[in-house]
């Protein structure tokens, strides 16, 4: 059988290909670094990718080859890809950019997309199907993995960080990284799980029905952990921002009280009888937003902290947190896979619509702009549009 754009006979090769494999494994040999017929014909072609080229500022758009995968992977054609800050850091080339990263790779870590190919000892996944991932790959076998706390595993590798990310047309992962997407779920809800998955993580691993809950900072995760405590049935949610677009949208969420930070204390006297929320999901990493989350909390309340500070701060950890009897959880993206069960199901329900969120969609052409709109304040969710 040839192959109408290249003149090889598929078949052929084939044959040729699977004998290779093995006499690979009879010597001994990984076959899992045996490439496919498949790859053979793949690997030749190029495709576009955002590529952080090298050490300072800035992404390149370049023409990569294809990614081949391994046995246990599949090769998904990407549709949306959601741009972070954690991409911005990287576009920027900062301090926490320049320690963590090793140049040159391909960005992104949020994404959505179809199945073009399976490993051959892929049996749960198939060509075709409508997906999203996990983008943290973890070794599987450590203590923290085979205890329920693999989203904590110290080998974690991300994708778009430690290995190429989902800025591209192509991207190889792990078949057991891969989640499927409902039907009526498009590719640009789809392409956000990863940042959604943070917000049900800080949300839901406090006890948020009949709630109290003050959110600190409305940046795209903090919105959807807005929505998220909605739909779980928190009976007042109060979100703090300094940004009059990112209130609007905490608004549409469905925060009962949108306030900037100097307004929040009496906000939060009035809905508490002045005892303070009952769980404070801190979004932003500010200082300030940190201490005041420490200070109108109740005693014996919950303090979920998924922002991170740019630099060491002090705590006064008698008085702001021991005395108080509080209970402070660090997040750490997301629990595998109970948080991604969370999202199917929240999202089945249709309480819960994360889509107010997005606000922002480009072509991968125009990174430059995308980085800007984020930095600006006035976007929510940006996405970028692949395929």
């Amino acid at each position: 059988m040839l192959d109408a754009h290249h003149g090889v006979d598929v078949g052929d090769m084939i044959t040729r290909v699977e004998t290779s494999i093995v006499l690979a494994k009879m010597r001994g040999f990984d076959s899992r670094r045996v490439l496919t017929a498949h790859d053979n014909e793949r690997s030749r072609s190029r495709v576009k990718a955002l590529v952080k080229e090298s050490a300072g500022p800035g992404f390149a758009l370049k023409d990569v080859a294809e990614p081949t995968i391994r046995e246990n992977e599949v090769l998904i054609h990407v549709r949306r890809a959601g741009v972070c800050g954690t991409d911005v850091h990287i576009y920027e080339w900062d301090a926490w950019a320049r320690g963590r990263c090793s140049p040159p790779f391909i960005v992104g870590h949020e994404f959505a997309g179809e199945v073009v190919h399976v490993g051959a000892l892929v049996t749960d996944v198939r060509e075709g199907d409508r997906v999203t991932a996990e983008g943290h790959i973890v070794d599987g076998r450590c203590l923290l993995c085979r205890t329920g706390n693999a989203h904590v595993c110290p080998y974690t590798k991300i994708i778009g960080v430690d290995r190429d990310g989902c800025f591209a047309e192509y991207i190889a992962m792990p078949a057991t990284n891969v989640w499927h997407l409902d039907d009526n779920i498009s590719f640009e809800v789809g392409g956000i799980h990863d940042p959604m998955g943070n917000a049900f993580h800080t949300a839901l691993s406090a006890d948020i029905p009949g709630a109290t809950v003050l959110v600190t900072g409305c940046g795209p995760i903090g919105l959807f952990a807005i929505g998220i405590c909605k739909a779980a049935g928190a009976s007042r949610i109060i979100a703090s921002d300094i940004n009059e677009t990112r209130l609007a949208l905490a608004s549409r969420m469905g925060a009962h009280d949108v306030v900037h930070p100097n307004e929040v204390v009496p906000v939060v006297k009035r809905h508490t009888d002045g005892l303070g929320v009952d769980v404070v999901l801190e979004m932003s990493g500010v200082p300030s937003a940190i201490h005041q989350a420490f200070a109108l909390v109740r005693v014996g309340g919950h303090v979920q902290m998924l922002g991170i500070p740019s630099k060491p701060m002090e705590v006064d950890f008698a008085t702001e947190v021991i005395f108080k009897g509080i209970t402070v959880y660090g997040v750490v993206g997301r629990r595998m896979y109970q948080t991604w069960h969370q999202m199917t199901r929240f999202l089945r329900s249709c309480n819960f619509d994360p889509t107010p969120v997005i606000t922002h969609r480009f072509p991968l052409e125009a990174a430059d702009e995308a980085i800007r709109a984020i930095k600006t304040g006035e976007a929510g969710k940006v996405i970028f549009e692949v395929a």
